[in-house]
């Protein structure tokens, strides 16, 4: 179930074929439940957004400050402010972004590597490197996304992970060894 706001005057057509809904624009019956569920989902959104926006910038804000106070050569990728917030990306130099994402799973925490727009490219994210970091450091870039049920022990015990993980694999890396 979804929604989808038109301009009034905007020309679109139809995308599956088969029935006269939504004045020939789709067919089959439709969700009712699944229609009152998004409209219910919408008013809790609406009455909780800035509150719930307010208690993920406080965790993110945790997340990025204890990060870079326990791991050398991370940083934080893109503006520090007017940003969403639940999410944060950071470049862990010397360290493969693919290798940080398998060490975080095997300890209970899913991540990504690079920028949401280029998940499961083998390039380096071209939003990572449009914003200017080389394709090394893009490729050592990590998405980290909280959600509404992430508590500040999760952000604590993740912070644990991440630094515990990239010592590790530079460690283990005889290219990296100038990070540990």
């Amino acid at each position: 179930m979804g929604a989808l706001y038109v301009r009034k005057g905007t020309r679109m057509g139809s995308i599956a074929f088969g029935g006269h809904h939504e004045r020939e624009r789709r067919p089959g019956t439709e969700n009712v439940p699944g229609a009152v569920a998004l409209g219910h989902a919408a008013e809790y959104a609406a009455r909780h957004v800035d509150a719930q926006a307010s208690e993920l910038a406080v965790l993110r804000e945790r997340l990025e400050a204890g990060i870079l106070a326990r791991v050398s050569g991370a940083g934080v990728n893109g503006a520090r402010e007017r940003r969403i917030p639940n999410t944060t990306n950071i470049y862990f130099d010397g360290i493969d972004g693919e290798a940080l994402v398998i060490a975080l799973d095997l300890r209970g925490f899913a991540v990504s590597t690079g920028a949401a727009c280029s998940s499961g490219a083998v390039e380096p994210s071209h939003v990572l490197t449009a914003i200017g970091l080389t394709p090394e450091r893009a490729r050592a870039s990590i998405r980290f996304s909280l959600g509404e049920s992430s508590t500040m022990e999760q952000v604590d015990a993740l912070i644990g992970a991440v630094e515990e993980s990239v010592g590790h694999l530079r460690k283990i890396s005889p290219v990296n060894r100038a990070h540990a």
